[in-house]
């Protein structure tokens, strides 16, 4: 792996990991480079030197004059043509891009590609988010939470926008601005099995309030609570008025998820809602740790830096809200290639390595987290006998009047089964419009409680 020079000295750093003892901030003159040389998120500022990625110019999207969110979002790239598409013939030119999950993907599927469009740098934050980052940058550090490290210090904005090591990575994407609240309403999320048959296994509403970006809180007020959500099930109809509330806190002892089951009419709390357990409204499929490519608390494993270097990754996926029918993204094996759209970026490059004593049914897996938004956009995941088993993608969309990257759909490809899943799609009915703004969510309406007004029949 060719690892970027600049950044050399940061990954000596982070030979160095996770259970570090309260890691220092970095100092006032670092910081200083959040308005010099790296955005204020912490990617670098500069293109590369063959001009494919190009300079950040603030991160923009030009929408059609007169866009509201509530309506479907339109692609800004569609005039676009490919650069080049990369099939199995061609993989080995550009393979020092590719993770080896996508190496699987072309060597297993004779018709499987990657269409590479012209690069755009399009994530974007709110200003007092990016103020926010500048003061976490000198005063957010690692301190030792009951099971691993926590953030401590930091509020509003990505916690170490300058890390030394894969565990401040991790945090980064795990208290990324995702607005301070949302809704998502026609959310689908489909399963295809091996022989390539589709399966709608959930469809429903989301509501996410994020307290971390509460801009009447404070890095002193923060109690550990980042991400509310509640999630509420409408179809199928095998599937129909369940629902799961979460809150999730930075220190996962402290993290509580319940589900309410139409057939007992009953809210259960569940009793380990992280690493890989399986998560209720995915049907079972997903693992809590694999929603959005990474979730939930990192204290499963020990977290290294492998360094940051140019790949080939999905971004701007506006081609994923088009059709009007899901189906449409879905070949029999694998997403349809027409649309799903591929850009160089720089990415921070995280192995993750199951501690000793814990179990995982992938103790080890590799994350590529963008350095603009700081998403995590694909992973690798291992099995028990080393076998290469998964590989993750999340695609993310720049939601302009929202000054805000989030993931749209995410999912993962099985490589030893040939199965696979992907959601949420928000194509169906023609009327969908995807993630919303939000202004009336408050912090009771995640609560156990509250899901059994909403679902009670």
């Amino acid at each position: 792996m060719k690892l970027n020079s600049l950044f050399l000295s940061a990954v000596l750093a982070a030979s160095v990991s996770a259970g570090l003892p309260a890691v220092a901030a970095v100092s006032e003159q670092e910081a200083q480079q959040l308005k010099s040389t790296l955005t204020p998120l912490g990617g670098e500022r500069a293109g590369n030197k063959d001009g494919t990625i190009p300079a950040w110019n603030g991160g923009e999207v030009k929408l059609p004059s007169g866009f509201t969110s509530a309506q479907r979002r339109p692609d800004p790239f569609a005039a676009e043509k490919p650069l080049y598409s990369i099939s199995a013939k061609t993989m080995a030119q550009y393979a020092d891009a590719l993770t080896d999950g996508q190496k699987a993907m072309l060597q297993r599927y004779p018709n499987y590609r990657m269409d590479v469009y012209p690069t755009h740098r399009t994530a974007v934050a709110p200003q007092w988010v990016y103020d926010n980052t500048l003061r976490n940058a000198t005063r957010a550090k690692l301190v030792d939470g009951a099971n691993y490290p926590i953030p401590s210090g930091a509020y509003g904005g990505p916690p170490f926008p300058i890390p030394k090591s894969g565990l401040e990575v991790m945090w980064n994407h795990l208290l990324r601005y995702q607005g301070t609240q949302t809704r998502t309403i026609n959310g689908q999320t489909w399963m295809v099995t091996a022989d390539g048959k589709k399966v709608m296994v959930v469809k429903g509403e989301q509501d996410i309030l994020m307290p971390y970006y509460d801009p009447n809180g404070s890095a002193e007020k923060f109690d550990g609570v980042f991400w509310l959500t509640r999630v509420m099930n409408d179809g199928p109809p095998i599937r129909a008025g369940e629902a799961l509330v979460g809150r999730l806190h930075v220190d996962d002892a402290k993290t509580n998820t319940w589900v309410y089951l139409t057939g007992q009419r009953r809210v259960r709390k569940l009793p380990n809602p992280n690493g890989d357990t399986p998560l209720p409204t995915s049907a079972g499929l997903l693992s809590f740790d694999e929603v959005s490519v990474f979730a939930g608390g990192p204290g499963l494993f020990d977290w290294t830096l492998v360094g940051k270097k140019e790949m080939l990754i999905p971004y701007n996926a506006y081609k994923m809200l088009q059709p009007d029918n899901p189906e449409a993204l879905m070949t029999g094996a694998f997403l349809n290639p027409d649309h799903v759209r591929w850009e160089r970026h720089r990415v921070w490059v995280v192995e993750a390595s199951l501690k000793s004593g814990k179990r995982h049914t992938s103790p080890r897996s590799r994350y590529y987290v963008d350095e603009d938004s700081w998403l995590a956009v694909l992973a690798d995941r291992w099995d028990a006998n080393g076998q290469l088993w998964k590989t993750l993608y999340g695609m993310p969309v720049t939601y302009a009047e929202m000054s805000m990257t989030e993931i749209v759909t995410f999912g993962f490809y099985d490589l030893l089964s040939g199965a696979w899943y992907a959601g949420p799609f928000m194509n169906a009915p023609a009327s969908a419009i995807g993630v919303t703004p939000s202004t009336d969510l408050k912090d009771s309406d995640f609560t156990p409680d509250a899901m059994v007004g909403n679902q009670l029949r």
